[in-house]
């Protein structure tokens, strides 16, 4: 069977009994439907003396067209863990509209390891995306508005680094110019959009830890600058108030469940190229009081997901995560080691065995966090015994251990001895966690560290101008940020073209921003995009309602 028909199958229980799993009271569930609901702030306030669970991490080799697997590892693990005896939760995104009516399609898991309900999870779900959307926007109208009525604030229109969003793929909306039309509507400006995903609005709503912290974040976000070049921030137009109103419900999180009934929280999704790729802090650390043990997952692969998850989220959230579970696949090892996807099919073990060079830069990167890394061999029917081995033999020789699993022919059967490793290693004590860098090393030498360390760049480009904006935001108190690094997932590179583990290029740094609110510096290096455009064939022409009502085409 295919995923959807898979997921249409499914035999969901009441959110009310998977509530009940974690001990959350029916009166502290927002239903939205049968099938899901937002847990109360009231109720994530009453945890606060809890005991953590063990946090642990699922990310992946450097994405490929023969398709990884993450989400669905994420939720086999989940579903493996409580099938041999632990209270498990697992934490992931929720999907943008962009990818899925573009190329990528569903991000809810596949075969036996789903999350449902799929169709809601891939399209408005709960409407978090909306609010974020709309207060994002909101800002931005309020902002010009200003300007409109005499421009109190004396802000110069030509250093207006705030764009609006939108929740899809339109490349048109790049660059645009705004309040044509004459004197009734405005001051002309250049301006454009970015994807909702890649706003800072969206990153504040996925690291504030409650409503206060979250108006505070919004407040703090630079709309603009003075002509005596200083900051106009959110609070400035006083919009922060009507912002975090409109966000007060996104702000909850999002239970679902998986295919096995086990609980699934699904809350927030920053991109991981553009933006720090992680589900929500009040997602993770609520279900972290709540369960045993915290699956959660981080975007594309580790050089980008996990890093960011590990200098931004786990930084500013004080998260200690115990183990990390890197994802690769036969198939994907044979396209780093140059096969064709067309010959995917076809044993090739040389092919494995030269690809498994950028799975190894990956498990060298992770350790470097001072967490263990085993690694999840993502099973298909086309692997053969011999390129399995060879896997497993290279992970060897990495000091790290691989285990294969059949998770999306059999659910949590097929990754019990996943589940059993990642216990072994959580009880063994030995993760050490450090972020990568300390907050008080300058900007530009936290650039230079990640592409050094873990891109594995021989230097890092950047002309005068970023230099000396980098150097002002360290005047003026920004300094001990994180960076965020907006760099294409394919590669460690910015040539989505060079696969495996390169080495001898060079990271060019295009530009910087400063996400004040959301509390670090987005490096934006090569050609990557804030928004996405669509594929010459978008997965929208495929997706429409059968006769049956259903929907069809997001898988």
């Amino acid at each position: 069977m295919s995923d959807i028909e898979i997921a249409r199958k499914a035999k969901k229980k009441p959110i009310q009994e998977i509530g009940a799993k974690l001990g959350i009271p029916t009166e502290h569930l927002l239903p939205f439907g049968h099938d899901k609901a937002k847990v109360s702030e009231a109720f994530i306030k009453s945890l606060a003396k809890n005991k953590n669970g063990h946090l642990i991490l699922v990310t992946a080799i450097n994405p490929t067209p023969a398709g990884e697997g993450k989400t669905t590892t994420t939720v086999g693990l989940g579903d493996g863990l409580n099938a041999i005896g632990k209270k498990a939760a697992i934490c992931i995104r929720e999907a943008s509209l962009g990818p899925n009516f573009g190329m990528k399609g569903g991000a809810a898991g596949g075969g036996y390891a789903q999350v449902v309900p799929m169709e809601d999870m891939n399209l408005h779900f709960t409407g978090d995306f909306h609010a974020i959307t709309a207060a994002h926007n909101l800002l931005a109208a309020m902002l010009d508005n200003h300007i409109y009525w005499g421009n109190e604030l004396d802000i110069d229109i030509r250093r207006i680094p705030y764009r609006r969003v939108m929740d899809m793929n339109d490349r048109a909306l790049r660059e645009t110019v705004v309040n044509l039309g004459g004197v009734a509507n405005g001051f002309p400006r250049e301006t454009g959009f970015d994807i909702t995903v890649a706003s800072e609005v969206m990153a504040i709503l996925c690291l504030a830890t409650d409503l206060r912290d979250l108006e505070k974040r919004l407040g703090d976000i630079i709309v603009a600058y003075r002509r005596d070049r200083s900051p106009v921030y959110a609070r400035d137009l006083k919009a922060d108030g009507a912002m975090t109103v409109l966000l007060q419900q996104a702000m909850q999180p999002n239970l679902v469940q998986t295919l096995e009934n086990n609980p699934a929280f699904v809350h927030g999704g920053p991109f991981a190229n553009i933006a720090h790729g992680c589900n929500s802090v009040v997602a993770t650390t609520t279900a972290l009081k709540l369960a045993d043990y915290v699956v959660t997952e981080a975007g594309f692969g580790a050089d980008l997901g996990a890093e960011k998850f590990f200098d931004i989220k786990c930084r500013k959230a004080g998260l200690k995560p115990e183990a990390v579970v890197i994802v690769a696949t036969v198939r994907a090892m044979k396209m780093n080691g140059g096969v064709a996807k067309a010959d995917l099919g076809t044993e090739n073990v040389a092919a494995v065995k030269k690809g498994c060079a950028n799975l190894g830069q990956h498990i060298e990167n992770v350790k470097q966090f001072g967490v263990p890394a085993v690694v999840a061999i993502n099973h298909f029917v086309s692997d053969t015994d011999a390129e399995v081995q060879a896997i497993k033999d290279y992970v060897g020789s990495q000091g790290s251990e691989a285990v294969l699993c059949k998770h999306w022919a059999h659910g949590s059967k097929g990754t019990e001895d996943l589940a059993r490793k990642v216990v072994s290693i959580v009880e063994s004590g030995s993760a050490q966690f450090a972020p990568l860098y300390l907050d008080d090393m300058p900007l530009f030498e936290k650039i230079e560290t990640i592409a050094k360390r873990i891109y594995r760049a021989d230097e890092v480009l950047a002309d005068k101008k970023i230099r000396d904006q980098l150097k002002q935001w360290e005047e003026q108190g920004y300094g001990n940020l994180p960076v965020c690094m907006a760099k294409t997932q394919y590669s460690f590179t910015t040539d989505p073209n060079r696969r495996g583990a390169p080495r001898g290029h060079s990271l060019p740094v295009r530009e910087v921003r400063l996400s004040a609110g959301a509390g670090f510096i987005v490096v934006i290096c090569g050609e990557i995009m804030t928004m996405p455009g669509l594929p010459r064939v978008p997965s929208a022409e495929s997706i429409r309602i059968n006769r049956d009502g259903l929907i069809d085409g997001l898988f």
